[in-house]
């Protein structure tokens, strides 16, 4: 089993409840962390038994910087439910920063997990 981290990824989307949040993109934050059974990549070090992390990647900046989300919690669900549409991934944890919502804070997040059991 691998893991794999897509860590820090800086965009910006609409996000939040009120007018100005409404009317002006704000940054997010995401990570990502991903676990797949990688043994035939890893052994053959061919790239077609590996899960492309970069297709996932655009795949979430695509999603992110395309939509409105008035929750933290609406944007690292729909994060998550993209990452586990690959059927390879056992297990995903999305965490989604919102930096600067509190003041006195660095950021609010959102942490989302989902995992499947292996096929036989």
């Amino acid at each position: 089993m691998v893991t794999i981290r897509i860590k820090n990824l800086r965009l910006r989307t609409y996000i939040g409840f009120n007018d100005e949040e409404r009317e002006k993109r704000q940054d997010v934050v995401i990570n990502v962390r991903f676990r797949y059974k990688a043994d035939e990549a890893a052994e053959t070090d061919d790239v077609r038994y590996a899960v492309n992390y970069r297709t996932i990647t655009k795949e979430i900046i695509r999603l992110v910087e395309g939509g409105q989300f008035l929750l933290l919690e609406r944007l690292a669900a729909e994060v998550l439910d993209l990452v586990m549409r690959e059927p390879r991934i056992l297990f995903a944890e999305v965490e989604v920063d919102k930096p600067h919502a509190l003041r006195f804070s660095d950021s609010v997040s959102a942490v989302l997990t989902a995992s499947r059991e292996a096929p036989a």
